[in-house]
């Protein structure tokens, strides 16, 4: 599994901490254990995806966004396969400004290629986009602002269900995807952000924001690695 250049990979199951320590999942299988994983699919919301909505609208180039589209149904389709838990996540903003602050207002309407009134309740950009529409049986959590844990059940909806690993895939990597891989990792999630599952409309901040994430807050494999390791768990399970 790929931890980065400058990053060497855990390579040991065992523990030889002190006494005491918390036991630590070091082996990709462990991290990735289907049993206690779960994909989180951020902000794949025809707003940020589809051309004529909302970030198209305001000259965001989409082609990243675009890519990451079939990788993550691809992976979306084997975590339903080993019965990894789904998350789908998107941003919800409240009409005549009722979920709106003046300091995030205020950052909206000078952020790059973006808007106040984004993903709008009971616009058709809002929805997510069709590759990746929701089953009935999965969770879908609505987030304000960029992270997914902020002002969100998230957290206490992963803990019911015993999740240590969170897999972080969705748009745009250096916005709503790094806040939320931060967010995992300072509740003390193991944060898996796979390289070729998230994209953005500048390629550097993405570049940017996959290295800090894997020198600070997780790993950074490619989405047949993450597959690999999962059909691998369901076998040996």
């Amino acid at each position: 599994m790929t931890y980065g250049s400058d990053a060497p990979p855990d390579n040991s199951r065992k523990n030889d901490g002190e006494p005491g320590e918390p036991r630590i999942l070091n082996f990709p299988g462990d991290r990735l254990d289907p049993r206690h994983t779960a994909l989180l699919i951020i902000d794949m919301q025809k707003d940020f995806c589809v051309e004529g909505f909302s970030a198209h609208k305001a000259g965001r180039d989409l082609t990243m966004a675009r890519n990451v589209i079939g990788r993550i149904a691809h992976l979306l389709e084997v975590a339903r396969e080993t019965k990894v838990s789904v998350v789908h996540i998107g941003l919800l903003t409240e009409p005549g400004h009722r979920s709106d602050s003046g300091p995030w207002l205020a950052q909206r309407r000078r952020s790059t290629f973006s808007a106040a009134d984004i993903c709008m309740r009971g616009s058709s950009g809002v929805e997510f986009v069709d590759e990746l529409r929701p089953l009935d049986n999965e969770l879908v959590v609505y987030k304000r602002r960029y992270g997914a844990f902020s002002g969100t059940d998230l957290d206490l909806l992963l803990r019911s269900r015993g999740i240590a690993t969170v897999v972080c895939c969705g748009v745009s990597t250096n916005v709503c995807v790094e806040t939320t891989a931060r967010a995992a990792f300072e509740h003390d999630y193991y944060v898996v952000v796979p390289s070729d599952g998230c994209g953005s409309w500048d390629r550097s901040l993405h570049e940017a924001t996959l290295s800090n994430i894997n020198h600070r807050f997780g790993i950074t494999p490619r989405i047949d690695e993450i597959v690999g390791q999962w059909r691998n768990g369901v076998a040996s399970g």
